[in-house]
């Protein structure tokens, strides 16, 4: 009886941890965010040998890893991110952590949440509140010797800057035509801070292959996005180890396989498809992302339906860059 009444209660403890797995189970996946303001976010839990874990992405910047990730109940995920400083204090330099928390209520495959940060000086706390949603799986991968094509669009005249405008209109905008050459030069005042602005397209497209020249000065960037939700880096990173923010790199998502850029201040070609959230990218003729999945936006995406047609946006306030020859030619579906 007494070895019959251990084998009934470790099967109720195994039931019932099975089932607190199980609770948990319903926040693992990705996540699309969508942040008050018009900023986008990405979240990926995961299960990591046997704790639970998570990558985040909150509107600028790269996809990295939290410091702390738990359940407070079934439907409740408590997620933080923290960066270290350090500060001047009365006796002497003082390391501080500063965290970023996210408390998330689920609702099926829908999330609502609230983020906390603190401002500099810790005086007080910046609230914003989001909401997301599990996109579908990424498709299996597409034969791109299938893909039929459109008719090709001249997205850049080589005159002026008709067919775009600034994505946020009250910026600056530090793009020009000049000898036939988009030019980008965001120069600073001395004490004013200049914001300028990146310039999209007044169109939106869904899949195609976009081609350009692109030429960037000494330690200048830029950026290239897809449906204004993909970063391709476009940066002066000749001669660095392989990164996922190098030239071509699909910004902190996707790694070159090889480096393939030129020196500063040399035009380079960049061929770009983006099919069925698959990724390819040939820099100066060398396939250096070979048809990979898109998971989710890069930082910067002015929207988190990775599904949605978008705008061709060109990053215009990290340093001076020259486009030409820009053509998008649409897949026909």
């Amino acid at each position: 009886m007494k070895k019959l009444f251990v084998v009934i209660v470790a099967f109720f403890m195994a039931a019932t941890i099975s089932s607190a797995q199980n609770q948990s189970n319903g926040f693992l996946g990705m996540w699309n965010i969508e942040i008050e303001g018009g900023s986008v976010g990405w979240l990926h839990v995961f299960e990591n040998n046997d704790f639970l874990d998570a990558r985040l992405l909150w509107q600028g910047g790269s996809v990295t890893p939290v410091q702390s990730v738990f359940m407070m109940d079934e439907n409740t995920l408590m997620v933080m991110r923290v960066r270290q400083v350090s500060r001047d204090g009365e006796n002497g330099e003082r390391e501080m952590i500063i965290p970023h928390v996210l408390k998330i209520t689920r609702n099926g495959d829908r999330i609502n949440g609230v983020s906390l940060q603190p401002s500099r000086n810790g005086m007080e706390a910046y609230k914003s509140n989001f909401y997301g949603w599990k996109p579908a799986d990424v498709p299996p991968k597409p034969a791109l010797s299938d893909v039929k094509y459109g008719e090709p669009v001249k997205l850049f005249n080589g005159k002026n800057l008709e067919g775009w405008k600034l994505l946020n209109p009250n910026q600056a905008n530090g793009f020009k035509v000049e000898d036939g050459v988009l030019t980008n030069d965001p120069v600073q005042k001395e004490g004013e801070h200049i914001s300028y602005g990146n310039l999209r397209t007044d169109k939106e497209f869904e899949d195609f292959n976009l081609t350009l020249d692109v030429n960037i000065p000494a330690h200048s960037n830029s950026g290239v996005y897809l449906r204004g939700m993909y970063e391709v880096q476009v940066v002066d990173s000749y001669g660095k180890d392989l990164d996922s923010h190098n030239m071509g790199a699909l910004y902190s998502r996707i790694t070159p396989s090889e480096a393939a850029e030129k020196p500063a201040g040399e035009w380079q070609k960049m061929d770009i498809t983006l099919y069925k959230r698959y990724l390819t990218v040939k820099l100066n003729g060398t396939t250096i992302i070979d048809n990979q999945p898109v998971y989710g936006p890069t930082g910067g995406a002015i929207s988190a339906d990775v599904y949605s047609p978008g705008p061709i946006y060109l990053q215009g306030d990290h340093g001076k860059v020259l486009y030409r020859n820009i053509v998008l030619t649409p897949i026909l579906e």
